[in-house]
Order: structure tokens, then C-alpha cells, then sequence
């Protein structure tokens, strides 16, 4: 059984920026998400945004691309890589507030729905939307139909792209590498 509060994104983007500031009164102790699956609290580590740390400086793009390029090595993923590697996410920016755009992993994820031939998939253990990039045939209708906008065209191959939290590594390389700490990698209750 999925038990979920609904909320408007608009919400969801405010009470996450207070929650990420320690700001309790706005949003209690709680995210306004929650999930209950067969009777029992799903936990699941989410990227949240500190807009008001956020310079701009796009370096978690940088390291996003490096992270999902073949070679692993900077120059040799921007200057000699073909493809080139693509960044999962995307900085947003209206002077003086910028911010970080990915894939926020909803909990009923509107992507997983609208995908024509179920490449995309929810982990029911750690609740990431995965992505099965063989049987993504790129008709784009999860890009249509994401609430964020956080999903990527990868022209070349035909296929999409979303943020994957780094699967494998201990924490997201955007986090680990923002200069100002304007990212958190949280474990909340979801």
C-alpha cells in the first residue's frame, strides 16, 4: 500500500528550503512527503537545495559530467569523449537566487507512469527512479510529464538522462564538490 500527502510543488520547493535551513516552524519536523509500504516508514537519502548558498558557479555540473563520463578524467571527458558526457541536472538562474535542478525521485513518480516501455522503474528498496537505458526508445514522453523538468535529452544516443544519485558511490558528487555546501545529502523519512 502507498500512502502519500499531496502538496504543490511550489509548496513542496518552499517547505524543502525551510527544512534545509533548520526552519521547524515552517514545515514541522517532517517533510511533506510520506510513505508507508506495507505498514512500515520507507527512509530514502534525498538532495535538497540551500538556494540561499548557492552561488551559481555550476561546478556541480562539472563534476555530474566527469562522474558520468567514460574516462573519469576532466580533460579527456570535455575535450575528447564523444559523446560527451551530459550532466544529470541543471543550475537555474534568476539573479540573486540560483539553484540546482534534478530529479527528485518522486514518490509517485509521474516519469515512471508515462514511460511507453518501462524503462524507467522505482526501486522499492531505496525509492530511486531507476532508468534501463537499453529499452529507452527516446520518445520523450517522461520528459513531458515531469513536474521539475529535471529529465535530459541525450541527443546523440536518443535516449534520456536523470540524476541517478550516484549509484554506487557513498554521496552524490554534486554535494561532495559544491564550495559553499548549498546541496545536502539528507536521509529523511519519505
Amino acid at each position: 500500500m502507498l500512502v502519500t500527502a499531496k502538496t504543490s510543488p511550489n509548496s513542496l520547493r518552499r517547505a524543502l528550503t525551510s527544512w534545509a535551513r533548520g526552519d521547524n516552524m515552517a514545515c514541522g519536523d517532517r517533510l511533506p512527503y510520506i510513505v508507508i509500504q506495507e505498514g512500515r516508514l520507507i527512509y530514502m537519502r534525498r538532495i535538497y537545495i540551500k538556494e540561499e548558498f548557492c552561488i551559481g558557479c555550476h561546478l556541480c555540473e562539472v563534476y555530474c559530467q566527469l562522474q558520468h563520463s567514460q574516462s573519469r578524467d576532466l580533460i579527456k571527458a570535455f575535450k575528447m569523449e564523444s559523446p560527451r558526457p551530459l550532466p544529470r541536472l541543471r543550475i537555474e538562474e534568476k539573479r540573486p537566487v540560483s539553484f540546482s535542478v534534478r530529479c527528485q525521485h518522486c514518490n509517485e513518480s509521474p516519469c515512471v507512469y508515462a514511460c511507453l516501455t518501462g524503462a524507467l522503474s522505482r526501486d522499492p528498496d531505496s525509492g530511486v527512479v531507476n532508468v534501463d537505458e537499453e529499452r529507452c526508445i527516446g520518445c520523450w514522453t517522461c520528459i513531458l510529464v515531469c513536474p521539475f523538468g529535471a529529465i535530459r535529452q541525450e541527443p546523440q544516443q536518443r535516449k534520456m538522462v536523470k540524476c541517478d544519485l550516484c549509484q554506487g558511490e557513498d554521496m552524490p558528487v554534486c554535494v561532495t564538490n559544491c564550495p559553499n555546501e548549498a546541496l545536502v545529502y539528507a536521509e529523511t523519512d519519505i
